[in-house]
């Protein structure tokens, strides 16, 4: 039987609940800020996959991160979900950050392209997240996923459905 070197890693994070009930009545753009300036914690799946605020501003939100082998599936590279989850962030975050006090969102459709694969020794890269329109229910964004010199890894587009707190008690999605 062959045996591996095996790796662990410990990861921490802030109840989310609690975090939530810090950001009630902010708008996204200073839910963003609070979490950018250590005001507020970041969610939890930051913390698990490293990913860090790099910027933000109304109707744009970028997300890094540096790939490490728990990333990594077992071709040897970083694995689409995490890097889908980058990008879905960074749209997510970037459709928030235009959004008032009371209004929320949920990601309804996500489309990604991979270009090429993601390594340890790629560096640090960047979800670079866009909204492109909002409307009543929906936002749209696209994101694009890059390293330190700009070099194009993923592109992805979205689709978010907007609700507020008096579509949520009547029952809408």
């Amino acid at each position: 039987m062959t045996t591996f070197d095996e790796r662990s890693r410990i990861v921490t994070w802030d109840d989310p609940v609690e975090s939530r009930k810090a950001a009630r009545g902010l708008g996204g753009i200073e839910v963003l800020r609070a979490i950018e300036g250590g005001d507020l914690p970041p969610p939890p799946v930051a913390r698990l996959i490293g990913l860090e605020i790099d910027q933000v501003s109304e109707g744009l939100v970028t997300f890094a991160f540096e790939p490490s082998e728990f990333h990594y599936n077992p071709l040897g590279t970083v694995h689409g979900g995490i890097l889908t989850t980058v990008l879905d962030s960074a749209m997510g975050c970037a459709v928030h950050s235009k959004l008032r006090a009371g209004t929320s969102y949920t990601t309804l459709e996500l489309k990604v392209n991979f270009l090429r694969p993601v390594r340890v020794t790629t560096g640090r890269v960047r979800g670079e997240g866009k909204m492109v329109h909002q409307g009543g229910r929906v936002a749209t964004a696209e994101a694009h996923l890059v390293d330190e010199h700009g070099e194009l890894y993923a592109h992805a587009t979205s689709t978010c459905l907007l609700s507020t707190k008096s579509d949520e008690s009547a029952g809408a999605a």
